[in-house]
């Protein structure tokens, strides 16, 4: 099964805004809606992978040319992901130049 132009762009459509939902619950980070892809793919990773671990259903699923994808737990792990980040990355210092 091949995935069309036209499905891939809805599915980055779905996983950019997916990931810009996590993005924000979990604290924000900078980038544009490269990087919210980005979030909304991993965060579609560690979702299912955290659900299937607890063995939680799978609330929200959209499916784009056959391929289904976890749009609620898209944005819960992407919010945890950001979050992971964050404590990770510590805290952000701001310089001012003189």
């Amino acid at each position: 099964m091949t995935l069309t132009l036209t499905g891939l762009l809805i599915l980055l459509i779905i996983a950019g805004v997916c990931g810009a939902i996590g993005r924000a619950l979990g604290g924000g980070t900078g980038g544009g809606f490269l990087v919210s892809i980005a979030v909304g793919f991993i965060g579609a990773l560690l979702g299912t992978l955290i659900a299937s671990h607890f063995k939680l259903p799978e609330l929200l699923m959209v499916a784009v040319d056959g391929r289904p994808f976890p749009v609620l737990w898209s944005m819960i792990g992407g919010a945890l992901f950001v979050a992971l980040m964050h404590l990770i990355a510590g805290p952000r210092r701001s310089f001012r130049y003189r």
